[in-house]
């Protein structure tokens, strides 16, 4: 078997999407004509992405031995992810994440049934198999992901890092990339606004002296800001029409390991990413969303 370019470890999920004309107020009730279904969570989208892309993806993470956790393992075999670390516990409730899609704005607003459990431990003997060269992980299985950067130290690692929890706390100064939400950015520098390249500098200024990683923050619409030791650096988001930006991110993340992957260099790679998620709002949808890897090589080309 062809050795595992990118191990991803952290959150599935299994997504259930209604779209709606607005935000409901509450105590009313309202009509959907749309429902999306498909699996979910960050390090999951990523590994999804990178299958479907042809990439030799795995996903390490924990799901129930149920409906949705079938659905999930059925999902990425189709996909051809290595599931082979993905443990389908019994007595477990797979996540669920309940997302209400703005018709109005793209928005998304997201209800997650997540049951706590005992960690994921990495079988010793498949993880042998392994020799991935991308790590990625989103902070949901700390004890997962310090277990393969042990195991495979020569492998670039990212953090997705969403919130500041301990899972993200603890990698963010472990990985060769710390690739932060504007949430985890102001969290972890108790700077309460991003909106100036003044507090941007500084924001990538304490996020380097406190972890001493290559630093990435995502700003949503307003694009990212970069320092990987050569100073700051901003990128604007590439011009969308959102129609739903569930996802979005997961979307990014897995741009951004494919790049790496495939050698690139930071700032390519970034850029890479973030038209690969940049398109991906255009669609309704967490995986229905992503686009294929011609669109993005192309929609590249007609901006230089």
């Amino acid at each position: 078997m062809p050795p595992i370019e990118v191990l991803c470890i952290g959150h599935a999920a299994y997504d259930l999407g209604v779209v709606v004309e607005r935000f409901p107020e509450e105590n009313t009730k309202c009509e959907t004509r749309e429902l999306l279904e498909s699996g979910g969570g960050p390090a999951a989208n990523a590994a999804y992405l990178l299958s479907s892309w042809g990439m030799r993806s795995a996903i390490a993470a924990v799901v129930g031995d149920d409906l949705f956790g079938q659905r999930i393992h059925d999902e990425f075999e189709c996909a051809g992810t290595n599931v082979s670390l993905l443990e389908m516990r019994p007595d477990h409730a797979t996540p669920v994440s309940l997302i209400l899609i703005n018709q109005q704005n793209g928005s998304r607003t997201i209800v997650n049934r997540k049951v706590d459990g005992r960690p994921l431990r990495l079988d010793k003997t498949v993880l042998a198999k392994m020799s991935p060269r991308i790590l990625l992980f989103d902070g949901h299985e700390l004890d997962a992901s310090l277990d393969a950067l042990q195991a495979f130290p020569k492998a670039v690692s990212i953090l997705d890092a969403g919130s500041w929890r301990k899972g993200t706390a603890r990698l963010a100064g472990e990985v060769d990339c710390l690739a932060a939400s504007e949430r985890f950015a102001m969290q972890a520098t108790d700077i309460s606004s991003l909106g100036r390249e003044e507090d941007q500098v500084n924001c990538l200024r304490v996020l380097r002296e406190k972890f001493a990683t290559a630093t990435v923050v995502t700003l949503g619409e307003r694009g990212l800001i970069a320092d990987d030791g050569h100073g700051f650096r901003a990128l604007p988001a590439f011009p969308a029409r959102t129609v739903d930006t569930t996802a979005a991110g997961d979307i990014f993340h897995g741009g951004l390991a494919f790049a790496l992957a495939k050698e690139m260099p930071l700032w390519e790679s970034l850029r890479f990413a973030s038209m690969t998620a940049s398109l991906s709002v255009c669609k309704p949808g967490g995986r229905a969303s992503i686009p294929s890897l011609a669109q993005v090589k192309e929609a590249l080309t007609h901006v230089g």
